[in-house]
C-alpha cells in the first residue's frame, strides 16, 4: 500500500527525480516526460468525468486507473529484471488493450459510419473526450519516442494507441450516438 505522509520531500530541488527502481534521472528525461504526458492524459479524463454518467463514467474510471498502471509501468525501467525483482513492477498487459478494443466495438456498433471528418465539439462531454484523444496521442508519441532510446513495454504503446481510438468513438457516442457530430466542411470559410 502507498503511504504519502509528506507531500514535499525536497529531493527534486536540483532538477532530478527518482524512478520506480530508485534510479535518479533528470526531470526533463524522456522517460519522465513520457509518464508525465500519461499523467496529463489522466487529468483530462478527470475533466471529462465531470460530464459523464452511468456506463460512460464507469468506463472512464477504469481508464483512469489503467493510466495510473501505465505511469507505474513507464516509471520503472529495466524490464529484463522483472522476474528477479524483489517487488515485480506493475506492467500493462494484453487484457487491458483487449478490453479497450471490446468497448470500442460495442460503442462503434451503435454508430453510423462516417462520411466526413468530424470537428471536436457537440456536447460538453464530447468536447472533453476530444481533448482526451489529442492529449493521449501526445502521450503515445512520447512513449514511442522513448522506445527508440530505451526498452518500453509494447503493451503500453498498444494501450495508448487504442485509447485515442476509444476517446474518438466515445466522443461520437457522447454526441447522441453520432447524430450530433459536428462535421467538417472542407473550404467552408474560404
Amino acid at each position: 500500500m502507498v503511504v504519502l505522509s509528506k507531500i514535499y520531500t525536497k529531493t527534486g530541488d536540483a532538477g532530478e527525480t527518482a524512478l520506480g527502481n530508485g534510479a535518479r534521472v533528470a526531470k526533463h528525461s524522456m522517460r519522465v516526460t513520457a509518464y508525465g504526458n500519461v499523467d496529463e492524459t489522466n487529468a483530462t479524463v478527470g475533466m471529462a468525468r465531470l460530464h459523464a454518467s452511468g456506463e460512460m463514467d464507469a468506463a472512464l474510471q477504469r481508464i483512469s486507473n489503467d493510466l495510473f498502471d501505465l505511469g507505474a509501468d513507464l516509471c520503472t525501467p529495466d524490464m529484463h529484471n522483472d522476474a528477479t525483482a524483489a517487488y515485480p513492477p506493475l506492467r500493462m498487459i494484453e487484457a487491458q488493450v483487449a478490453r479497450l478494443e471490446a468497448e470500442i466495438d460495442v460503442m462503434n456498433a451503435k454508430l453510423t459510419p462516417l462520411r466526413s471528418f468530424i470537428l471536436p465539439g457537440g456536447s460538453a462531454l464530447a468536447a472533453h473526450l476530444h481533448v482526451c484523444r489529442t492529449v493521449s496521442r501526445r502521450a503515445e508519441r512520447g512513449v514511442v519516442e522513448l522506445a527508440t532510446m530505451e526498452e518500453v513495454n509494447n503493451e503500453a504503446v498498444k494501450y495508448l494507441n487504442r485509447l485515442s481510438d476509444w476517446f474518438f468513438v466515445a466522443g461520437r457516442i457522447a454526441n447522441n450516438d453520432g447524430k450530433d457530430d459536428v462535421l467538417w466542411v472542407p473550404g467552408l470559410t474560404r
